[in-house]
């Protein structure tokens, strides 16, 4: 599927027609294949520069931005450069702090004070400086061997599945209309079948209560259900498009689009904003669970339902579903809380705007409610996942042994616990033997000597966090301190290891 700015639609005599392409633009194809191939190991800002002006000299800017999303989407980029570029621009800002840059050798006298403490140069500084930023990073790989001809098929797929995304409702007349009715239930689409004169069913699918406005999910299936469309051999599409407010019909059949040997990408999206801002503020912070979008559909009945996220525990096999009501409408709630009615055996958590007022219709369903006003609150979700995590922890820190000697020399508590599948809450209740803990590492006695033996009084914290690297101790302070180290800060220019019993 394409972004919506990229659709190509003609609106002629009042219809909505998807405007495909032909072998006519095969050349086109193949241009754009030839850029992202001849820019493998160049900066994406290279790349860019040279696709503007494929666009300049092309009448159809929107097509050839099209080809190269879709190529973008196999397309791997990384970051290149000498030195990692945080902790470069870390120690270069504090150098230019405080060297106070204002002229052009001042920020030479930076850009070396930073390349001392770093152990490199100033050229290697100011190449790592910014080399993560988007534009800067490198294209390595195009994971699939496109053709033109495949580039033609997947662009005219994707077009239709864009078209699609904005449909209120969709009929379709297919030879196989078992597989359709299959996928629609597992999209958690909404349809009826009716049985034309001609003996041949045709399916109508829409989405609840026919209320589109809001509802990204339904564009989303709809954009996936054409897919399924598209691999049957004979069918016929019309849809019902909300352009804009106007009231269009689109009409697609297995002429104009089929399923090419590329798999078809569809964007993860939201229903809501409402979503969307609980979905960034959650996974922000750090905790046991780990968001799902749009999980498995759920049966409810003689339908499915498809809850908007579901937690799933990373310690466990151990899952809550979470639903966010946003919409108002009175069908729509009596459609909702049947649903909920008919899900058995699972948890699920429902966040309701307070204007619904049906909180005790969802807590007498054995489910629990969550209201809100305006957003969703990641504290009152947090509170009601923590009453899971008290039996998940105390079942999992129970089938850990008493003692634990793990293979590596050198591990983190986290990478222990990721291990056992359980929290560091559990892990820290567990003796190792053969390990000491500095700090939130486990390290062998016998790697201690050796670190005592490379690290000495007056190295610079920058070589000795190179020393503790080698070993993987990302924590420098509890191994230096471990070790009867301190760190005297010298301004803004580094540090230097010193004893911790000396003057």
């Amino acid at each position: 599927m394409l972004s919506k700015d990229l659709l190509r639609v003609s609106r002629a005599g009042g219809g909505y027609q998807p405007q495909f392409v032909d072998d006519e633009r095969r050349d086109l194809a193949a241009r754009v294949i030839g850029v992202f191939q001849g820019h493998v190991g160049e900066r994406r800002e290279d790349l860019t520069a040279a696709l503007t002006d494929v666009e300049r000299e092309s009448d159809v800017f929107k097509l050839v931005r099209g080809f190269a999303k879709l190529l973008e989407r196999d397309a791997t980029f990384e970051t290149r450069a000498p030195l990692p570029p945080e902790r470069t621009r870390r120690v270069a800002f504090e150098a230019a702090e405080s060297v106070g840059v204002v002229t052009e050798d001042e920020r030479s006298q930076a850009l070396q004070q930073a390349a001392d403490r770093l152990g490199s140069d100033p050229g290697a500084v100011e190449s790592s400086l910014y080399a993560d930023l988007d534009a800067r990073q490198v294209l390595t790989d195009i994971d699939r061997q496109w053709t033109p001809t495949a580039l033609l098929e997947q662009y005219n797929l994707s077009l239709a599945q864009t078209a699609v995304f904005d449909a209120t409702a969709v009929r379709i007349r297919s030879s196989d209309p078992k597989a359709l009715v299959r996928a629609v239930k597992r999209f958690g689409l909404l349809y009826e079948v009716e049985q034309r004169e001609d003996g041949r069913r045709e399916l109508t699918v829409t989405g609840p209560d026919a209320l589109f406005e809001s509802t990204r999910r339904y564009g989303t299936q709809f954009a996936r259900l054409l897919r399924s469309v598209a691999k049957t051999d004979d069918w016929r599409l019309e849809a019902t498009i909300d352009d804009d407010g106007r009231e269009r019909t689109m009409t697609l059949t297995d002429a104009d689009v089929f399923v090419p040997g590329v798999e078809p990408l569809v964007e993860p999206t939201y229903d809501s904003d409402v979503e969307a801002d609980f979905a960034v503020r959650f996974e922000s912070l750090d905790l046991p669970w780990e968001l799902v979008r749009e999980p498995e559909p759920l049966e409810a009945g003689a339908s499915v339902a498809i809850p908007d996220f579901a937690f799933e525990y990373r310690h466990g096999d151990f899952r809550v579903f979470f639903e966010i009501m946003g919409f108002w409408t009175p069908a729509y709630v009596e459609k909702k809380l049947a649903q909920f009615d008919a899900i058995e055996d699972v948890e699920l958590l429902v966040a309701y705007d307070e204007s619904l007022g049906v909180g005790e219709e969802i807590e007498a369903r054995d489910h629990r409610a969550i209201p809100y006003t305006g957003s969703v609150r990641v504290k009152d979700v947090r509170d009601a996942l923590r009453r899971y995590e008290t039996d998940l922890v105390a079942a999992n820190a129970a089938a850990l042994p008493a003692e634990l000697d793990p293979e590596a020399d050198v591990l983190t508590l986290a990478e222990l616990a990721e291990t056992y599948s359980v929290s560091e809450d559990a892990i820290e209740e567990v003796t190792f033997p053969a390990h000491e803990r500095v700090g939130r590492t486990l390290v062998r006695p016998s790697v201690l000597d050796e670190l005592a033996h490379q690290i000495e009084p007056e190295m610079t914290l920058a070589e000795a966090e190179e020393v503790l690297d080698e070993y993987g101790i990302d924590d420098a302070s509890a191994a230096l301190s471990r070790l009867n180290y301190r760190v005297e800060w010298e301004g803004l220019g580094g540090g230097v290891i010193r004893m911790q019993n000396s003057d």
